[in-house]
C-alpha cells in the first residue's frame, strides 16, 4: 500500500479548512457538466490555432496537471484531457483564490470559453472555478507511476488514475461483454439468471468453495458452473438461454486464472457442437471488432492472431499423431496406451485411468503449446466428457470441442447428452471417481436427471471464459489485469 506522509496530507487538509472559511463546500452535492473531453475535441477539432470563440462550455475532472502556478491545469473525464487556461483576465479575485487552494488530485468544475492555442491545443478560458472534491492524498509521482504490481491490484483506484493503459482495458471489457450479449440476443437467445450457491456441485470438474447456509442448516457450494440449471430452462420450454456470471473455483492462482471470474455459458436448441463452433467464431469475431476499432486481427505480445478467418477444426487424435505420433484410433486401451507413452518418451504429470485420459493427458503435454491461431479440438475422449452426447461415428468419443488461442483454452463446446438414462450412468461413473478419491468429480444430481426423463431436444452448449478472452483481446499479460479487483493475499 502506498504511504503518503502525514506533512503532506496536513497541508491538504489546512487547505480544506480554508475553502470552508470562504464559505466554499469542497463536497458539493452535485454538478452539471454540458460537455465531455470528447465531444469538445471532436466539435471544434476544425477551429485553427489561436482562435478564441465565443462559446461556453461547462466541463469536470480530476486535475492531474497544475502549471504556472495554476495558470494551465490538466483535467481529466473518461475520455480524456481537456486544458484549463486560469488568466487573472477572465477570472476576478474570488476564483483566483480558489486556484491557490487546488492539488493535484482534487476534482474540479469549470465554466468557461472554448479556444485553441498557438500550439494548435483545444483549451477552455475559465470564467468560474467550482471545487467538487477536495482530495486529502497525493496521487502517485507522474513520471513513474505505480511500479509496484501489488499496489496496482491492491489499490485499483490508483492504477487507473495513473495509468491510461488500465483504464482503457476495463472500458474495453465493457465493450466486449456488451458484444457477446449483442450477438446473443440478436439471435432471440434470452439471458437468463441462474443461482450461484449449489445444494449439489455439478457442470464441471472442478473444486468447489463451501459455505453454509444457517437458516436451513446445509451445505452449500459455490457453483463451478450454470450449466446444469441452464438446461433445465432448456426442458422448460426455452429455445435457447445464455447467462454471464461469476464462477467460483477454488484451485490454484495463475496468471490465466483467479479464484472468481467470469464465463458465458449458452445453449441453444436444435443444434449440435458443429453449429456451436460457428457461433464462437462469431462471438470471438466480434468481440475483437467491438474492443480493437473494427478490426479481427489482434496483437498479443509479439504473436498476430487473425480472428477473422475461419478456425481450424482438427480432432485430438489427429493432433496428437501430427505432434507426437501416437495413433489413437490403433491404440486400443489403457495398457497399449502406457506402453506407447513410455517408448515415445513422454512424460505425464498424472496417471491416466483409462483410454480416454491417456489421450487427453498426451494431448495436454505435448500439443496444446502448438495451437496459437485459433484452432477447434474436437471429438474428445467419452471418459472425460460426462455431459456430452456419443459421437455418430465413433462410441469411444464424443461431440465436444475445445478451442485454442495463443494455446490458451478459450472455450468448450458439446452436442449436448439428453438421454437420462445415459446420463445417469456417467453420473454414477463420476461418483465412483469423486469416492476413488478425485474431489473435482461430479455429484450425482437426480433433479437433473428427472428433469431430462421429461425431456430435452437435441441442443447445442457452448461456454467461454470471458476474462482469457479480454486478455488476448486487450494484450493483457495477466488475467490480474483485466479483473478490476482480483483476489489477492491478505497484506496482514
Amino acid at each position: 500500500m502506498l504511504n503518503p506522509s502525514n506533512e503532506q496530507r496536513e497541508i491538504r487538509i489546512a487547505k480544506l479548512k480554508k475553502l470552508e472559511e470562504m464559505g466554499i463546500n469542497p463536497y458539493p452535492q452535485i454538478y452539471r457538466p454540458t460537455h465531455t473531453s470528447a465531444e469538445i475535441a471532436e466539435k471544434y477539432k476544425e477551429l485553427p490555432p489561436d482562435t478564441q470563440t465565443e462559446d461556453e462550455v461547462v466541463v469536470a475532472g480530476r486535475v492531474k496537471a497544475y502549471r504556472n502556478s495554476g495558470m494551465f491545469m490538466d483535467i481529466y473525464d473518461k475520455d480524456g484531457k481537456i486544458q484549463i487556461f486560469c488568466s487573472k483576465e477572465h477570472l476576478p479575485d474570488s476564483e483566483q483564490e480558489k486556484i491557490a487552494l487546488i492539488d493535484i488530485g482534487d476534482f474540479i468544475g469549470v465554466k468557461g470559453f472554448v479556444k485553441r492555442t498557438k500550439r494548435g491545443e483545444i483549451t477552455v478560458n475559465a470564467q468560474e472555478v467550482t471545487f467538487l472534491c477536495k482530495s486529502l492524498l497525493p496521487l502517485p509521482e507522474k513520471f513513474h507511476g505505480l511500479a509496484d504490481v501489488e499496489v496496482r491490484y491492491r489499490q485499483r483506484y490508483l492504477d487507473l488514475i495513473t495509468n491510461e493503459e488500465s483504464f482503457k482495458t476495463l472500458q474495453n471489457r465493457s465493450k466486449i461483454i456488451a458484444s457477446i450479449r449483442n450477438t446473443l440476443t440478436s439471435k432471440g437467445i434470452t439471458e437468463v439468471e441462474t443461482p450461484i450457491l449449489h445444494p449439489i456441485l455439478g457442470g464441471a470438474n472442478a473444486k468447489p468453495f463451501i459455505t453454509h447456509h444457517n437458516a436451513l442448516d446445509m451445505p452449500l457450494f459455490l457453483r463451478i458452473a450454470p450449466e446444469l440449471y441452464l438446461k433445465r430452462l432448456i426442458v422448460g420450454g426455452f429455445s435457447g438461454v445464455f447467462e454471464i456470471g461469476r464462477n467460483f473455483r477454488n484451485e490454484g492462482i495463475s496468471i490465466k486464472h483467479n479464484p472468481e471470474f467470469t464465463m458465458m455459458e449458452v445453449y441453444w436448441t436444435y443444434k449440435d457442437y458443429n453449429d456451436m463452433m460457428d457461433l464462437a467464431e462469431e462471438i470471438i469475431r466480434n468481440a475483437a471488432k467491438a474492443a480493437n476499432n473494427g478490426s479481427a486481427v489482434v496483437k498479443y505480445g509479439d504473436v498476430e492472431i487473425d480472428l477473422d478467418k475461419p478456425f481450424a477444426r482438427r480432432s485430438m487424435i489427429d493432433l496428437v499423431k501430427e505432434y507426437t505420433g501416437l495413433d489413437f484410433n490403433e491404440i486400443k486401451d489403457l495398457p497399449q496406451a502406457m506402453q506407447a507413452i513410455q517408448a515415445a518418451g513422454i512424460h505425464l504429470d498424472n496417471e491416466p485411468r483409462n483410454w480416454g485420459e491417456a489421450l487427453q493427458a498426451v494431448f495436454e503435454a505435448k500439443v496444446e503449446e502448438h495451437l496459437v491461431q485459433p484452432t477447434h479440438v474436437i471429438d474428445h475422449p467419452k471418459e472425460v466428457s460426462p455431459l456430452t452426447k456419443t459421437h455418430r461415428s465413433d462410441p469411444r468419443l464424443v461431440e465436444r470441442f475445445e478451442t485454442y488461442i495463443n494455446t490458451w483454452e478459450m472455450c468448450n463446446a458439446y452436442s449436448e447428452l439428453s438421454n437420462p438414462i445415459d446420463q445417469r450412468e456417467r453420473f454414477e461413473e463420476q461418483v465412483k471417481q469423486r469416492e476413488a478419491g478425485d474431489d473435482e468429480a461430479n455429484m450425482m444430481d437426480e433433479d437433473f436427471v428427472t428433469a431430462l426423463e421429461y425431456g430435452m431436444p437435441p441442443t447445442g452448449g457452448l461456454g467461454i471464459g470471458i476474462d482469457r478472452l479480454i486478455m488476448i483481446l486487450t494484450n493483457s499479460a495477466s488475467i490480474r489485469d483485466v479483473i478490476a479487483f482480483p483476489t489477492m493475499r491478505r497484506k496482514d
